[in-house]
């Protein structure tokens, strides 16, 4: 069946325990006690700890280094900014529209906190703004998407697969729009991550780089959730595993890879010390293939490209993951409250 329906807010004639995670049956009650999926919980509290909000974030440091940037330092930090504040727009309503259409409670729950951690980061891209640059400027950083070609082709390319989904929603374009949404948040950011990665090794606006490892880890869980998604409905509607899904998903991953290069030469090119376009090119295939893998079709994108990261520099930024910790100071910061409800003993 290619037809796919959207979740009742309340059905008093079916379990609580979905019976599907599309076109299934609940009560919309949920019950963390009593779900479908094992991993949906741990994929929750994995969630909320990784809680942060921008102000947290303290700029002093970075409102005085921002002038003694290098003019095209500060042009492609404000480029990469405008673009981050696109895909996670985007990003947002993407989310709302896809929770729609499931019908499993607890997968629905954590859709709307991946929305919101999206909402977050938008935050934390005007709170940089606004901590660096005038009103005026920020103005014309969001309005960056209308007249960059190559980051309109780029973004285009995911809100076209995006809006078939909106548009026909059928089992078919929601498969294939998770894959649009796998490669937004695990490919379309990552020429930019290096970028503000490259700043923080040498030193520079290593507050924005906090913030940006901070949203890196929180795409690495939606990209993780949305394939779970994606390999559950397959599981459970093997009919449209299928190798035109699979023909699909390998061409699409490598369209995407080459929108992101061309982004990363328009934006990074030659012009920073510590990022060979070289090395970034290898790299973004590299995560293409990492993300072809994950929703089970192999490192079929670019077989030719090896399977170690290329920037071996850039897993130091990436892999933090020790709670809330600042890649230079180390500092963990938990953002577990006592309160008597849960006590020390809780911790």
């Amino acid at each position: 069946m290619a037809e796919i329906k959207k979740r009742k807010i309340m059905d008093v004639d079916a379990p609580n325990r979905s019976t599907g995670i599309i076109n299934g049956s609940t009560s919309n009650v949920l019950n963390w006690e009593d779900v479908r999926y094992t991993w949906a919980y741990p994929k929750y509290k994995r969630m909320l700890a990784n809680f942060w909000v921008p102000s947290e974030v303290n700029m002093a440091a970075d409102i005085k280094q921002w002038p003694k940037l290098s003019d095209q330092e500060q042009e492609t930090f404000l480029k990469i900014i405008g673009l981050l504040a696109l895909l996670d727009s985007i990003q947002s309503d993407y989310a709302g529209k896809a929770a729609d259409y499931i019908t499993d409670s607890s997968v629905n729950a954590l859709m709307i906190i991946l929305a919101q951690q999206e909402v977050v980061h938008n935050h934390s891209y005007s709170y940089v703004l606004s901590s660096l640059v005038t009103k005026s400027k920020q103005d014309e950083v969001f309005e960056y998407w209308r007249t960059d070609k190559a980051l309109r082709d780029r973004n285009d390319f995911v809100t076209n697969g995006y809006a078939e989904f909106a548009d026909d929603p059928s089992v078919p374009n929601f498969l294939k729009s998770i894959v649009y949404d796998v490669i937004l948040e695990g490919l379309f950011f990552y020429s930019g991550f290096a970028f503000f990665y490259n700043l923080a090794r040498n030193q520079k606006m290593v507050a924005t780089s906090t913030m940006i490892n901070y949203i890196n880890r929180d795409e690495q869980i939606h990209v993780d959730l949305f394939v779970k998604i994606f390999k559950e409905v397959l599981a459970e509607n093997p009919e449209h595993d299928t190798p035109e899904l699979r023909k699909f998903a390998v061409e699409t991953f490598r369209k995407a890879a080459e929108l992101e290069i061309e982004w990363g030469r328009s934006v990074i090119g030659n012009e920073f010390d510590g990022i060979s376009m070289t090395e970034l090119e290898q790299y973004i295939k590299f995560y293409a293939n990492v993300r072809c893998n994950q929703l089970g079709y192999g490192h079929e994108a670019f077989p030719e490209v090896p399977r170690k990261n290329p920037m071996k520099w850039i897993k130091a930024y990436e892999e933090v993951d020790n709670g809330k910790t600042d890649f230079f100071e180390q500092k963990s910061r938990q953002y577990v409250k006592v309160s008597d409800d849960n006590g020390f003993d809780d911790l």
